[in-house]
């Protein structure tokens, strides 16, 4: 009997510590101010472990929450900067070809604005040459008119090439024809200009079309 009681006891005994250690409980033996011992159970360091990397768990989740808040909120700024920025860019890209557009098609507007007082000159000189009796007041009117637009030229870059008795020179001059020439200095130079040429600043606007001695 004493036997039996022996053994239940030390079943029910090894049922406690396959219970504490299926909970992962430590036991620990306090003693009271009457000199009593009192079981206390606290969990052990792998369950604390555990509730501490739960606890972590949270907070890089929320640390990943809000920088993903942050990136999507930085992603709609610069989408919204590149909208505009885009159409700051097309406006100003229509407004150059509208202006290059213009510039081309009024251009001259200068230049023909300056050229228009000569033609009244033309426009006065051609009424008076029915009615004039005088060929020599008629012929210094054109001169004036022929000296006026000149100074334009000049005042415009436009000057003209000096190819009369100058050497020939393939940069300057277009040779239309050549002449012999009985004296051996106009030999490769030029003898006659049909048409006048001009420089624009140091461009060339035109060949001189000259004839050549040889």
């Amino acid at each position: 009997m004493i036997k039996k009681k022996t053994k239940d006891l030390e079943e029910t005994r090894q049922e406690d510590l396959n219970k504490t250690a299926e909970n992962k409980e430590t036991t620990y033996s306090l003693r009271n101010n009457t000199g009593k011992e009192s079981d206390v159970y606290l969990p052990d360091d792998s369950t604390k472990s555990g509730s501490d990397n739960g606890t972590g768990t949270g907070d890089d989740a929320d640390k990943t929450s809000r920088e993903e808040r942050n990136l999507i909120e930085k992603l709609a700024e610069m989408q919204d900067k590149y909208i505009r920025l885009s159409a700051e860019f097309d406006n100003y890209r229509k407004r150059t070809l509208r202006e290059k557009m213009e510039l081309s098609k009024y251009a001259g507007e200068d230049l023909l604005m300056k050229i228009i007082p000569l033609m009244d000159d033309f426009d006065r000189a051609l009424k008076h040459m029915d009615a004039a009796t005088d060929c020599a007041d008629m012929k210094n009117g054109i001169d004036l008119i022929y000296i006026k637009f000149s100074e334009f030229l000049k005042q415009n870059g436009i000057r003209e090439i000096e190819s009369m008795n100058n050497d020939f020179n393939v940069d300057l001059h277009e040779a239309i024809a050549k002449i012999p020439v009985s004296e051996d200095e106009l030999k490769g130079k030029v003898v006659d200009v049909v048409q006048k040429g001009y420089y624009l600043q140091d461009k060339v606007l035109r060949f001189s079309k000259v004839v050549v001695g040889e």
